[in-house]
């Protein structure tokens, strides 16, 4: 498990000065990273290594990444990102 230090190294990572990341990437890190399994923080931490051109491209569902761990970590991102929507 990420300690609490590097837990906000983390959530400070996740800041990419891409609106469209920010606001899919911030909320996870400051409230889901926490809770979820040693395993996903480092395919977590792995996800933000990658070029925001990637990142965009994968979010936006234009690509997916040939890293299936990748995959799979941009879709608990979009799932926590739905679940935590206000409804309208």
């Amino acid at each position: 498990m990420l300690n609490e230090t590097e837990l906000k190294r983390q959530v400070w990572h996740s800041r990419r000065g891409m609106l469209e990341l920010d606001v899919l990437l911030g909320p996870f890190a400051a409230h889901a990273l926490p809770l979820i399994s040693a395993d996903q923080q480092q395919v977590y931490v792995r996800l933000l290594s990658q070029q925001d051109p990637d990142l965009f491209t994968w979010f936006m569902g234009h690509a997916h990444s040939d890293d299936e761990e990748l995959a799979a970590m941009v879709q608990q991102v979009k799932d926590y990102a739905q679940s935590s929507q206000i409804p309208a």
